[in-house]
Formats: C-alpha cells, sequence, structure tokens
C-alpha cells in the first residue's frame, strides 16, 4: 500500500508542471520561441533546418516541450504557428497547445525545443483543424530529425512536416507519435485583442501584434 502512494505521489509531482507548461503569457511563449529559433539553428543541426526552412509553407515551434513520467508519462507545452505569405513574409503567430499520454515503465524528466517545419499545403490544411493527431492520419508522413533520434533524409525531402528537436534530460529524442496539437484560441484572443482562429492569423494574415516582430525577422534571416 505504501509503495503505491509513493507511486501515485511520484507520478503527480512530475506532472504537476505540465499544465504550468502549457499555457504561459502569450508573450513569453512567442519570445520564447524566438530564442528557440535562434538556438536549433545555431545547433549542430541547424544547417539541414535552414534548408528545410527555406521551403517550408509553415513553422510550429514549441520552445519548452516538459516530458515527465513515473510509471505513468506524458508532455505538454505551448507552441506557436506561422506561415510563409504569398510575398514571402512571415505571418503573425497562431497559438497551440501540445499534449500526449503514455503508460509504462519509465521515469525521467525532459525539456525540449520542438521545431516542426510544414512543407506541403496538406500538411498546413492538417494542423490548422482544431486538433491534430500526430501518426493518426495515413495520408500524411512527419519525419523526426534532431538529436538522439534515428531520421532519415531520403523520407524527410518527402515529408508533410520535418521535425527538429533539442532535448536534454534522461529520455532518449522526442518522436511526436501519438502527440496532440491543439488550437488555443483563447490565448490567441488575448494576444490580439480579437476572435481570430488560427486560418485568420497565418493565412489570411489578419492578426498584428508588434511583439512578434523579432520571431518573424528570426524566420527571415533563417529561412529567406
Amino acid at each position: 500500500m505504501k509503495r503505491l502512494l509513493l507511486a501515485a505521489t511520484t507520478a503527480a509531482t512530475l506532472a504537476t508542471p505540465l499544465a504550468a507548461f502549457a499555457s504561459p503569457p502569450p508573450q513569453h511563449l512567442v519570445d520564447s520561441a524566438t530564442l528557440s529559433v535562434e538556438s536549433m539553428m545555431d545547433s549542430s543541426e541547424g544547417h539541414t533546418a535552414a534548408q528545410f526552412l527555406r521551403h517550408a509553407k509553415a513553422v510550429v515551434v514549441c520552445p519548452n516541450i516538459f516530458r515527465a513520467g513515473f510509471m505513468f508519462g506524458g508532455e505538454g507545452g505551448g507552441c506557436v504557428m506561422v506561415a510563409r505569405g504569398i510575398n514571402g513574409g512571415w505571418s503573425d503567430p497562431a497559438f497551440y497547445t501540445m499534449g500526449s499520454g503514455s503508460f509504462g515503465l519509465q521515469i525521467g524528466i525532459q525539456n525540449a525545443q520542438v521545431m516542426m517545419l510544414v512543407m506541403t499545403n496538406g500538411g498546413l490544411n492538417a494542423l490548422l483543424n482544431s486538433q491534430f493527431k500526430f501518426g493518426a492520419d495515413a495520408g500524411l508522413t512527419v519525419a523526426t530529425l534532431g538529436a538522439g533520434v534515428n531520421g532519415s533524409m531520403s523520407t524527410a525531402l518527402d515529408a508533410d512536416i520535418v521535425s527538429f528537436s533539442k532535448s536534454e534530460g534522461l529520455y532518449g529524442g522526442i518522436s511526436l507519435s501519438g502527440a496532440i496539437l491543439s488550437d488555443d484560441a483563447g490565448t490567441d484572443q488575448r494576444y490580439y485583442g480579437a476572435p481570430l482562429d488560427a486560418r485568420q492569423i497565418v493565412v489570411d494574415m489578419r492578426g498584428a501584434n508588434p511583439g512578434a516582430n523579432p520571431l518573424r525577422e528570426m524566420l527571415a534571416r533563417y529561412g529567406g
């Protein structure tokens, strides 16, 4: 009985930060995403990421995905999506949350930065749905490259979405399989002061907040 209580208490303790990472203040999340883009582009994977970024339709940046597990595990964090306009510039960000759950004999804590480069219109339209589960859509190909993850460049060249990750902790790489990306309409409205959805923000480019300019400039610096 004591062992069960200890396991439950430890799981609860490790799971508690997930909620905190899921919804930081909007500008803090945008600023963190800007720093993550710079950090990942300056890493050993940066040259490869920049090659994909130059041709990407959109980018999703999750600057702080927290993962913890003790028997029960889970992932969670806030993300931003920006898309490339017809003039080649980048939109202001739409806000998303990423989460997943798992069960298994695992223990560890990890913070990770994840950047998803959306290479096709099909991939962009899938992510613009209110909720998207990676691995559930057989019509889309997601290639995962980065530190601790075995990825095939030949597969990535034909992928709808190419994911890069940079992580520290006890787990290995970050796999997106089973992760759920959900739009955060409440944060969108707080950031722009208007009830805009993700498509209106990143495709129609109706959202505008000067706080997002450094992120847009950072993407233009590395991805044209």
